[in-house]
């Protein structure tokens, strides 16, 4: 599968924000996916796992998290400075700001000729943006891989309030889970998972892969789980277009 990818830089209404977009070659129209990175931002291993996730047939865009701070244009290393910098970024940057950077993603992914339904997905901290993305009713379906501070309202500079608007949700949902990680142990997969029902939302589809760490997609360092990482990638392909 050939690809194709360019970097974009999408207009808020206070700053541009730097996206890369792939997509297999080809004119025929597909159906998008904006896919949120964890607090490193457009590192190598991210870009790696939305080529993959472009060659199964879909116009992903990836955009900074980090827009309007020092870390815009930056791809933080996996290390204790690239992860305490990642850490200042999101608690530089207010709710309000994630959500407004969501809508304009979201609105240059409906408005391209070559895009049909929006998906969502995210990873880390950007389990939870996609979690608030599934908030907007064009989205038809959401992918959160280990998603954080969905179960203690921690987001970045205040409390986001996400679980509370779970009955917001309109489309389709997908929460994939590490049984061993320290970020969402199972008190707080209960909790999330729990809030979901109360809000009525009892068709969501939970995976919990035994075993598997925090952030064991990303392809760096002792974490990555290659055999789980190809299960929840095929999982989230398949959920996405509909089985």
């Amino acid at each position: 599968m050939k690809l194709r990818e360019d970097e974009v830089r999408i207009p808020a209404p206070d700053c541009a924000i730097r996206t890369i977009v792939v997509r297999p070659v080809g004119v025929e129209p597909l159906p998008g996916v904006l896919l949120y990175t964890d607090i490193f931002q457009l590192t190598e291993s991210t870009l790696r796992t939305v080529r993959r996730l472009a060659s199964y047939g879909f116009v992903v865009a990836v955009p900074e998290i980090y827009p309007r701070t020092e870390l815009a244009g930056v791809a933080l290393e996996f290390d204790d400075a690239g992860k305490a910098a990642g850490l200042a970024g999101a608690a530089a940057t207010t709710t309000a700001h994630f959500d407004t950077d969501r809508v304009a993603v979201l609105d240059h992914l409906a408005q391209r000729p070559d895009v049909t339904t929006l998906y969502v997905t995210g990873f880390c901290i950007g389990g939870h943006l996609a979690f608030r993305a599934a908030f907007d009713p064009r989205v038809a379906a959401t992918v959160c891989f280990y998603p954080t501070g969905l179960h203690s309202g921690s987001l970045g500079a205040d409390d986001p309030g996400s679980l509370a608007r779970a009955a917001d949700i309109t489309g389709r949902m997908l929460i994939v889970f590490g049984s061993a990680d320290p970020h969402v142990p199972a008190d707080a997969r209960l909790r999330t998972i729990s809030a979901l029902y109360a809000a009525g939302k009892d068709d969501v589809e939970l995976h919990v892969y035994s075993g598997g760490e925090h952030a064991f997609m990303r392809d760096v360092g002792p974490r990555h789980d290659p055999v789980l990482t190809d299960l929840a990638l095929t999982e989230a392909v398949s959920f996405f277009t509909g089985r």
